[in-house]
């Protein structure tokens, strides 16, 4: 009987400690916070904002030099009350970033365009900002017509390397994604 207490003793001291550990442990976030599209001559562009966090370990693996690619995936819907809705734009862009140990700068790469940055903060800022992205053309919408729009980014765990896809599956840290944002864009105004 007195071995049994022992054990629950451990036990639950074991429980402890990996609960506390893992309530302690900064863990990885991505939020949308504002998501609108403007017109510029006949083409829609996203504007949006999000907030982005790393947890210890993706900051690690970071400086270690692995890419990190992200998808900000755009699509723009016609509802349908009794069916399925029509899909009027689906748009997936993709942004990179890595660290230059040579440089000690943080890289971020969009559209082919290169920006580089001494903290990963400044990094983490460009990051989070999707500007003038273009996801449809005027043509594409007809006046009257109600238009639900849907936003979504997320790390694209396909794309790193199979140590850390292996290391993703298990660890909640490495599944970084948005939650789905949604609004009615007001097309015509």
């Amino acid at each position: 009987m007195h071995y049994c207490k022992k054990i629950k003793v451990i036990f639950c001291v074991v429980a402890l400690v990996l609960f506390s550990s893992s309530v302690l442990a900064e863990g990885s976030s991505l939020r949308l916070r504002s998501a609108n599209l403007t017109v510029y001559e006949d083409d829609y562009l996203l504007n949006a904002d999000a907030e982005i966090n790393f947890g210890s370990e993706i900051e690690k693996a970071i400086l270690k030099g692995f890419v990190f690619n992200f998808l900000i995936e755009f699509q723009l819907l016609t509802p349908k009350k009794y069916w399925f809705d029509d899909e009027v734009a689906t748009v997936v862009q993709h942004v990179s970033l890595s660290y230059h140990a040579l440089t000690r700068q943080y890289i971020v790469m969009r559209n082919d365009q290169q920006r580089a940055y001494a903290t990963l903060d400044e990094a983490l800022e460009d990051l989070s900002i999707i500007q003038d992205m273009k996801v449809f053309q005027e043509a594409d919408v007809e006046k009257g017509e109600r238009y639900q729009a849907i936003l979504l980014m997320r790390l694209d765990q396909k794309k790193l390397p199979k140590a850390l896809q292996i290391e993703g599956m298990t660890s909640s840290e490495w599944k970084i994604s948005s939650q789905r944002f949604e609004w009615t864009p007001n097309l015509f105004k």
